[in-house]
């Protein structure tokens, strides 16, 4: 609980533009962006995202902040408030300015009316600027969780 309280005050800190580069790392820029998300905190979102920020989903690419904001965001963030999503494995590096945060994990839930059960990777690389880290790169795949898959906490 401590975490998610530590999260949501980053989120609130990244919202009114308060969030400098020596308060978070480049994980911590994930959660705020994870947790802003599922909030439904849209201009949280936005603020971690550099102006030509390339989204790539399913396939799918929007190639800047304002390209995902007005199209795919509003729908991500409603989503993310239904549909849990949980982080199994976590794994980065960073150094030069340049970070890259790779996660696994689950999204169970349903939204509107359908059943989800998910196992995702992402990928996220991030640029360290003068306030804060913020999100350059997205890289979202998922796939049906097999039935033999181990359940999302």
């Amino acid at each position: 609980m401590r975490g998610l309280l530590g999260v949501a005050a980053l989120v609130l800190a990244v919202g009114s533009e308060a969030g400098a580069a020596d308060v978070y790392g480049p994980e911590q820029t994930v959660d705020a962006f994870h947790a802003a998300l599922a909030m439904g905190d849209t201009k949280a979102v936005a603020a971690l995202l550099t102006d030509k920020a390339v989204i790539f989903e399913e396939g799918g690419v929007e190639r800047t902040k304002a390209e995902y904001s007005a199209h795919h965001l509003p729908a991500d963030a409603a989503f993310a408030k239904v549909v849990r999503m949980s982080t199994a494995r976590r794994f980065g590096d960073h150094g030069s300015g340049l970070a890259w945060v790779a996660s696994e994990g689950r999204m169970k839930g349903s939204y509107k009316g359908k059943r989800i059960d998910r196992l995702t990777t992402e990928t996220m690389v991030l640029q360290e600027t003068s306030a804060g880290w913020k999100i350059v790169h997205i890289h979202w795949s998922s796939a049906e969780a097999p039935k033999h898959a181990i359940p999302a906490d």
